[in-house]
């Protein structure tokens, strides 16, 4: 898993089948101490993340399996929103 912050929202006008009522979001990976890390990715969001919330996500197959049985195309997925964290 790793850590990221929801910047925006992405509104497709045609899509595959599989991702009707998938939400997806635009996360920015960040380090611990919050700063910006890579590029920004697009990931479907299986907890209902909003755009300035710090979430979880997972990259690769395990991101869609939130949504199991159905088997999105997704390589990217949020699958927390973090509350707070201390380093320490």
């Amino acid at each position: 898993m790793q850590l990221g912050r929801v910047v925006g929202n992405v509104v497709l006008s045609m899509q595959n089948d599989t991702l009707t009522g998938v939400k997806l979001l635009l996360v920015q990976p960040i380090s611990t101490s919050r700063e910006p890390l890579g590029r920004v990715i697009v990931a479907a969001d299986s907890v209902g993340a909003g755009v300035g919330e710090d979430v979880f996500f997972v990259r690769g197959k395990e991101a869609s399996f939130p949504f199991y049985p159905t088997e999105v195309p997704a390589d990217a997925g949020i699958v927390g929103i973090v509350d707070h964290w201390t380093i320490g």
